[in-house]
């Protein structure tokens, strides 16, 4: 059978794509496309029930050294401490518990030091995590959304990042979503490993 050209059927939304195996894909992610998504695949671990952040950090040769989320800190049962946003009683709301998605990633570091590095995040930081990122020696920050560019906090890491020199800039994605499909895999039935050859007849012995 002649593989140069396989077709696909995606079982999702039903649409065939033709697919060349001969040549280079086209369609793949891009590298910041890439961070980003995996951010935003750390956040789907958090159990906060409002704001689900996460966090990719990538040094200058492009190799993740950090992922993070936002949860309780190590110890504290996200079953027994609160998760409310707004409490009567200030003890029993998130905000005096929650390790926010940036600290953790930079201390769940797989590198000596995240030195240079640049961090991914969907959210920008606040200026208690601008505090850590500049003491960390991160020096870039992608982030995805800004709706809180007004409040005091935003502001106050806004500031801190000039004056130290920690760039920042807005992700504006190619793709409104990415799809995470575990059947792709097996999209062409296809074993890795060549075909066994057929046995060679012997007109002596046929």
């Amino acid at each position: 059978m002649d593989r140069t050209n396989e077709t696909a059927q995606n079982g999702s939304s039903g649409f065939s794509e033709e697919r060349d195996i001969n040549r280079k894909r086209t369609d793949y992610l891009e590298w910041d496309e890439y961070f980003m998504a995996t951010a935003f695949l750390a956040a789907k671990r958090s159990k906060d029930p409002c704001t689900q952040v996460g966090v990719c950090i990538v040094n200058r040769n492009n190799k993740v050294v950090g992922v993070g989320y936002n949860g309780m800190p190590i110890g504290c049962s996200d079953n027994e401490f609160p998760w409310a946003k707004n409490s009567a009683n200030k003890l029993e709301t998130k905000h005096l518990y929650v390790c926010h998605a940036e600290m953790n990633a930079i201390l769940n570091k797989n590198s000596a030091d995240v030195e240079d590095c640049r961090m991914y995040v969907g959210l920008f930081p606040c200026n208690e995590c601008a505090k850590v990122i500049i003491q960390s020696g991160i020096k870039s920050v992608v982030y995805m959304s800004d709706k809180y560019s007004q409040k005091i906090t935003t502001i106050a890491a806004k500031r801190m990042f000039d004056a130290s020199g920690v760039r920042y800039r807005q992700y504006i994605p190619q793709n409104k979503q990415i799809v995470i499909d575990f059947s792709e895999i097996n999209w062409n039935e296809m074993t890795q490993e060549p075909q066994t050859p057929s046995p060679v007849k012997n007109s002596l012995t046929d």
